[in-house]
């Protein structure tokens, strides 16, 4: 597949994403479920022991979902709703769901950035509005880059999650140009790829780990590159 070619003088404005384009997302969000487990554990210890089990918060969040629709795109609600879930199972305070759920998402807000993370949004915010579009719940004040970014864009807000176009038009209308005057900037090819070109937007997949385009994907990225400090050059 032939990839089409990056028109740096159409783009006014860029979306970008935010786990494991800016930080690797997983060390973080198992640092916060190991801080809500502790506190849950002198607390709710039988919910402490369950909440590591990865089938069991499987069945509850599928159960949360198909019992309140409107929740699946919010991953905060989506989370609690499971917590207090398995609260009641365990015969435990369904109360402590709220604040359990309160120690975990500010320990999800202590990313640790990559090292090229803050000189590509220094370079990239000096020459265009970004906003940052993301399916997860990081706040980017919370984690300290928010004075790069004109506005956050995640599927709390919109409704609808990255693949879907509707969310890369909220984002494009948060920086008050066309999709097709957007740069997208992500690591996910399917989501944050084939789904800014769907939506009609240019993107950089960042690939870090050097993998393949899928094949199974109707386009190919405008560009590809390693790191931020890749990107940084190649925009140049």
């Amino acid at each position: 597949m032939s990839a089409p070619t990056l028109d740096m003088g159409r783009v006014r404005a860029i979306t970008l994403d935010l786990d494991d384009t800016l930080w690797p997302v997983w060390p973080t969000i198992e640092r916060a479920e190991k801080a809500m487990r502790s506190w849950l554990s002198h607390r709710a210890p039988v919910t402490a022991r369950l909440s590591g089990d990865a089938q069991i918060q499987r069945r509850l969040r599928d159960a949360a979902v198909a019992d309140h629709p409107a929740i699946a795109h919010h991953l905060g609600d989506l989370r609690r709703e499971a917590l207090r879930r398995l609260l009641v199972e365990s015969a435990e305070d369904p109360a402590l769901a709220e604040p359990a759920y309160r120690v975990f998402f500010d320990a999800r807000q202590q990313v640790d950035l990559y090292p090229d993370a803050l000189t590509a949004l220094e370079a990239l915010s000096a020459r265009f509005p970004i906003i940052a579009l993301s399916n997860g719940n990081a706040d980017v004040h919370r984690v300290g880059i928010g004075h790069f970014f004109r506005a956050a864009v995640n599927p709390a807000i919109t409704g609808f999650s990255k693949p879907d176009a509707r969310i890369f038009a909220a984002a494009a209308a948060q920086a008050g140009v066309p999709p097709a005057q957007v740069l997208h900037i992500g690591d996910d090819a399917q989501l944050d790829g084939a789904g800014a070109i769907a939506a009609g937007m240019q993107t950089v997949w960042i690939n870090r780990g050097d993998e393949r385009w899928p094949a199974e994907l109707p386009a190919a990225p405008h560009a590809e590159v390693a790191s931020l400090t890749a990107l940084c050059a190649l925009l140049r």
